[in-house]
């Protein structure tokens, strides 16, 4: 059985304490954690304890009951409210039901009512939480969503749109095991304009792709999936030259669906990856394959690698990419990240390079590369501040190694410098909302949004930002700042308590006394005496 958590809020404390009294708490499944007599405190307290039922008075001190609910649905949406009150007015029953208040009750507090209310609302809690924690409901819906899921996933990894440091949880959250070690893409094809009989062309496709899967899918551990028309499967092959016995047993498979069914199918079988990021690539040239068939024939399955050995040399595609994902490992990632990065560049892209012209030319073009992103990003990097003519030269007598080991430490450095930047501009924002706090605390209309509108920032980011920094959230910096002015004013000057209260950016001397008696625990006057005594 769940215990709600439960605020009281009310500026009478008898009140509370009559309320108090009166319910059975822990029989209804409730626990009061606390009270507030004014709307900021009670704020305060939601904030740091996020209750699950606020229950508040309208008419109070500083903050009203309203607009405390208006803030509270605003910012703590799942809280639940109560509003009670001595003022039996419509208006302020017509403002409750725009909040989305629970209930509206009238002073004084009928206990039983009190407790039908809770009873009812403990019900409406726990049928919410019932709903959300119904694991069994949840693994149904996802287990039926699973193979749309893994669908979505293979079109979206051979558009090449996975990022290495999404994979693994991918592959975790859809239940996808691709050990490999080497993969291969099949586009199978099937005409649509050479269909037996009468045959609807998509129930024919649909045919093709389930006799693909009883044949090929357990052999290979392949992942068939639909895309743009076609079938697609992620083959796993043990090594590379098991490619030769999969383009048969495919070949095989476009006869036999010519003899059952009639259907004139043709597979492109692409080129072998070592690395699930890669099947972009090997689905790429896959679909080139499958359009040779206008010169070899369909029915059939054609390897790109036969057909064509010649133009699958260095691709400046995967260069770019390589590069895209070092410099993105650069901004974001870890010195491990950035090494794996790195390492990947030089295999991928330096490494196969044949001739030495092609070597020099890759080089080079990795120099500039690296000097733009220096460039772009102001970092002032000594490699680049000199002689690019020297660097280049440098470079070109670099044996793999040293160029790889060169590679490391300036990536390393940039990632250094983009931290230390971050770090920086963090610390300099955190400065300049001090600054602006320093400058305006007596300002009474001082804000949270006000200085997030000043440094041009949201307010959920200037708070994350301004808590780490600090430790402190800003509404308590800017209270304490105030707290500190008011103590030392009240010790270096004469003026009286309302006139110190608004120099400091309070307009109600009285609520001004309140916060002042909670930082120091006692009120501005018997501060002032008491240090006055102790000083004389």
């Amino acid at each position: 059985m769940d215990t709600y958590t439960v605020l009281l809020v009310d500026d009478e404390e008898e009140v509370i304490r009559v309320i108090m009294k009166k319910i059975n708490w822990e029989g209804l499944g409730f626990s009061v954690i606390g009270y507030a007599n004014n709307g900021v405190k009670a704020l305060e307290m939601v904030e740091e304890f996020q209750p699950d039922v606020v229950m508040t008075d309208i008419k109070m001190p500083y903050m009203d009951g309203l607009e405390l609910a208006n803030r509270i649905k605003t910012e703590y949406p799942a809280t639940k409210l109560l509003l009670f009150t001595g003022f039996d007015e419509f208006e302020y029953a017509k403002e409750a039901i725009h909040l989305e208040v629970e209930e509206y009750i009238l002073k004084p507090v009928n206990s039983v009512e009190l407790m039908n209310v809770f009873t009812s609302l403990k019900i409406k809690l726990d049928q919410e939480i019932s709903e959300k924690r119904n694991a069994q409901t949840l693994q149904k819906y996802y287990l039926e969503s699973l193979p749309l899921l893994q669908a979505n996933f293979y079109s979206t990894l051979i558009e090449g749109r996975i990022h290495e440091n999404e994979l693994e949880k991918y592959l975790s959250d859809y239940q996808i095991s691709l050990p490999g070690p080497y993969f291969c893409c099949l586009v199978i094809h099937t005409s649509s304009a050479q269909v037996p009989g009468d045959m609807n062309p998509l129930l024919l496709s649909t045919s093709v792709r389930k006799q693909a899967e009883e044949r090929l899918e357990k052999r290979w551990s392949a992942k068939s999936f639909s895309y743009l028309g076609n079938t697609v499967m992620i083959a796993q092959l043990r090594s590379e030259n098991e490619v030769s016995e999969l383009t048969d047993e495919c070949d095989r498979f476009c006869k036999y669906a010519q003899k059952i069914i009639g259907a004139v199918v043709t597979v492109g079988v692409g080129q072998v990856c070592s690395s699930v990021l890669e099947l972009s690539q090997s689905y790429s040239t896959a679909r080139e394959a499958v359009s040779y068939r206008v010169i070899y024939g369909a029915s059939r399955a054609v390897n790109i690698k036969e057909i064509a050995p010649q133009e699958k040399g260095e691709a400046d595609d995967a260069a770019d990419e390589e590069l895209a994902a070092l410099f993105k490992a650069v901004r974001l990632g870890s010195e491990e990240d950035v090494t794996g990065a790195v390492d990947r560049y030089m295999e991928r892209t330096i490494f196969p390079m044949k001739s030495l012209q092609y070597h020099h030319i890759a080089v080079i073009e990795l120099a500039g590369e690296l000097y733009r992103f220096a460039a772009n990003n102001d970092i002032a990097e000594e490699d680049f501040s000199g002689d690019m003519k020297h660097l280049y030269s440098s470079l070109l007598d670099l044996e793999p190694e040293a160029l790889r080991k060169w590679l490391y430490e300036i990536c390393l450095s940039f990632r250094e410098s983009l931290i230390n930047a971050r770090s920086r501009s963090t610390k300099s924002f955190v400065f300049k909302a001090q600054e602006y706090v320093h400058t305006n605390y007596a300002d009474e209309s001082l804000s949270l949004d006000r200085v997030c509108q000043a440094l041009n920032v949201s307010n959920s980011y200037f708070s994350t930002i301004f808590k780490k920094e600090t430790g402190n959230s800003f509404i308590g910096y800017l209270t304490d700042y105030r707290m500190e002015q008011a103590s030392r004013l009240l010790l270096e000057t004469n003026e009286k308590n309302y006139i110190i209260a608004k120099q400091v950016g309070y307009a109600d001397p009285n609520y001004f006394s309140y916060v002042f008696k909670r930082k120091f625990g006692v009120s501005p006057s018997k501060y002032r005496a008491e240090h006055t005594e102790s000083e004389g």
